[in-house]
């Protein structure tokens, strides 16, 4: 758990990575930057999904309308939260001189969103209505 606070904690204070370890080559600290913004971007792509299925699918039946959206909204929540982890972490072990840390995320998301995207399928090719 304490390892868990300290993450959480220098996401606020990034000093504390910054003194760890030697400093890395800046561009691969760019470039985790980069894919920090690229989660970022993925994030807010499913928030957007997410209020775009509330707002703009009203025949939709109301339990599938918010159970997608919340979904959605959901998945991009967990994505902008592991965006900030995943960056202190690898920004972590690029100054110890560590492995980059391995992530399950990308699969669970990917597939969470696969069985979004499927019942949304579903939901459009039988015109299922609440």
């Amino acid at each position: 758990m304490s390892d868990l606070v300290r993450n959480v904690r220098s996401w606020f204070v990034p000093e504390e990575v910054r003194g760890e370890g030697n400093t890395p080559d800046y561009r691969f600290s760019l470039a985790n930057e980069r894919t920090f913004l690229a989660w970022l971007r993925t994030a807010l792509a499913l928030i957007g999904g997410g209020f775009a299925v509330d707002q703009f699918l009203p025949d939709l039946g109301r339990a599938w309308r918010i159970g997608l959206a919340l979904a959605l909204l959901a998945a991009g929540v967990l994505c902008a939260l592991r965006a900030v982890n995943h960056w202190v972490r690898c920004e972590r072990a690029m100054r110890r001189g560590e492995d980059l840390p391995v992530s399950r995320f990308p699969a669970l998301l990917g597939i969470a969103i696969g069985v979004v995207a499927v019942a949304m399928v579903v939901v459009v090719l039988l015109g299922w209505e609440g």
